[in-house]
């Protein structure tokens, strides 16, 4: 009877806290080291949400990202606009507060850097710097403060397109810091087949990977020829299928990559050794499932442990929520549309403290979903009890 007590406390503490307006958390219970996950979030579907000024207008959206102040920042891409729309448009960087509204808006070519030629990913480290790639003909990563200063530019643009090079990308899709160690990890990217990494601080090379660990290699080389196929064995191709499209680091100091054209998401340490995968819709293939391409965004729950992985499943139109350790499928949610929590195209995602996600569509639909959107975390439900026969 006094254990039921206990428990009864602990779930009105919980509900205290979900009414306080508190920070992610997970039950007491889940918060153990090493125990198991039992519970799976959910989350309510806002539609488009920040509130850009009147005077310009949003085009396609590439990538968002959630700094240490829950302001959310937008990366989105001027030039697709129409001749009549440009002259409206909003800068390429744009930054909102947790509520939505406009704080200021960045971007675009300047001295002493190469802006990239069509945006693709955003991304803001601990130390509050502002990292920006792209997929046109870019093989750059640009650093910049907060209010739009230039710091650094790592690779330069119109290099040889090799997996060798240590200095120079191709098409680089998205960054990550991890840091205890301040190092970069790049998604290199719609050329290239691998995961590179660099001194953040510096922009020295440090390392690179492809799948499984391996060397990245590169296609051979025949003039207007398109890459040629890859061996599909039970894991997978033995290389990268570009792009690869997304990478994060966990607090524990795993490497997951988003291998979007190999449709599934590799785990790694940090050094580069092969740890675990998981196949993102591996029965999607083009053209009666979009492009065949699945798993394009990554995100982490914001609970200490990061017990949740999401993962941005692009021509299925889903947002897949897998437990991060084991890689276990839970839920999923979504469809392809232009409605409330539907998707076209979708890109990338992120996380705010509270457990929120935030999506990014670059849509070949007509109208374009040229938005952000915000799905709002309501709360867990238990996991489906499967009863096995004795």
């Amino acid at each position: 009877m006094k254990k039921a007590f206990q428990t009864i406390a602990i779930l009105c503490g919980i509900v205290a806290m979900i009414a306080g307006g508190q920070r992610w958390f997970v039950k007491t219970s889940l918060a153990q080291a090493g125990a198991a996950v039992t519970q799976i979030p959910k989350f309510r579907a806002e539609g488009s949400w920040p509130k850009l000024p009147g005077k310009w207008v949003m085009a396609i959206v590439s990538s968002t990202w959630i700094d240490e102040q829950d302001h959310l920042w937008v990366l989105q891409r001027p030039n697709t606009l129409s001749a009549e729309e440009k002259v409206k448009a909003a800068p390429p960087v744009l930054e909102f507060d947790a509520q939505g509204n406009f704080i200021q808006g960045w971007g675009g070519p300047g001295p002493g850097y190469d802006w990239p030629e069509t945006e693709h990913g955003i991304y803001i480290d601990p130390k509050g710097f502002v990292w920006i790639g792209g997929n046109g003909n870019d093989d750059q990563i640009l650093k910049f403060t907060k209010a739009g200063k230039f710091i650094m530019q790592i690779g330069k643009r119109g290099q040889k397109k090799t997996n060798a090079d240590t200095k120079n990308l191709w098409e680089p899709a998205d960054v990550f810091i991890y840091a205890k160690t301040n190092e970069l990890f790049v998604a290199d990217g719609y050329g290239n087949k691998r995961i590179i990494v660099f001194d953040a601080e510096t922009g020295a090379f440090k390392r690179m990977w492809g799948a499984f660990g391996s060397v990245p290699m590169d296609d051979p080389a025949e003039p207007n020829a398109a890459p040629s196929p890859q061996p599909m064995g039970p894991d997978g191709a033995p290389q990268f299928v570009p792009p690869v499209h997304a990478v994060k680091v966990s607090t524990d100091g795993l490497v997951y990559v988003a291998d979007r054209g190999g449709r599934r998401v590799q785990v790694f340490t940090i050094a580069g050794k092969f740890v675990n995968q998981v196949f993102i819709g591996r029965e999607c293939h083009a053209p009666d499932c979009g492009n065949g391409q699945t798993a394009a965004g990554i995100a982490f729950s914001p609970d200490p442990e990061q017990r949740y992985l999401y993962v941005a499943n692009r021509s299925q139109a889903q947002i897949m929520v897998f437990n991060r350790k084991t890689l276990e499928f839970l839920d999923g949610f979504g469809s392809w549309g232009s409605g409330t929590g539907q998707f076209g195209t979708l890109h990338h995602l992120s996380v705010d403290s509270k457990g929120n996600l935030y999506t990014a569509e670059v849509t070949p639909l007509k109208p374009e979903n040229r938005r952000v959107q915000k799905f709002t975390f309501t709360g867990f439900v238990p996991m489906p009890m499967v009863i096995k026969n004795k």
